[in-house]
């Protein structure tokens, strides 16, 4: 919590989890990629309303399941910088204890793995050109929704030294 409260106050688009407006409970779930050398968290989100129009593009891309229906999203500009200390497998085994939500939001992140596996490559891509547009000198219109990646590893290295 303590690291994604720090890269919030460095970029306010990176999602809060403060616990004074109700999002203590709010975790990063997502795909870990190499950019520049770095490790980056690609999160995984939900689909609202508007990600059904949206088509893909460098900084977006949807997640579909077999069955053609919009299970969830990329958002590539909303990377973060991470260190190996502020990454956690998450456990998708079904287990006897767990409640019928716990099983639905299980098959969900499977199904979501699923479909990263098979696109990995064009993940990694995408979060590449994306990363090198957004640092250097551009003209890409989606730049002012990336977060500021060079400000955030700054942020990243420093709590990593603390630790």
């Amino acid at each position: 919590m303590k690291y994604i409260r720090n890269l919030h106050h460095a970029d306010d688009r990176v999602s809060s989890v403060s616990p004074q407006i109700g999002k203590q409970h709010r975790i990063y779930v997502g795909v870990v990629v190499i950019c520049n050398n770095r490790k980056y968290l690609i999160p995984l989100s939900h689909p609202v309303k508007k990600h059904k129009k949206m088509k893909p593009r460098a900084d977006f891309d949807k997640i579909i399941n077999k069955k053609g229906k919009l299970i969830g999203v990329l958002n590539y500009n909303l990377m973060i910088p991470v260190e190996d200390a502020q990454i956690q497998l998450v456990n998708l085994k079904k287990m006897k204890s767990d409640t019928y939500a716990d099983q639905r939001y299980k098959e969900l992140c499977i199904n979501e793995l699923n479909w990263c596996r098979c696109n990995q490559e064009n993940i990694v891509n995408k979060a590449n050109v994306l990363y090198s547009i957004c640092i250097g000198k551009s003209d890409y219109k989606g730049k002012e929704r990336c977060l500021d990646f060079k400000k955030l590893e700054i942020i990243c290295d420093r709590y990593n030294l603390k630790k």
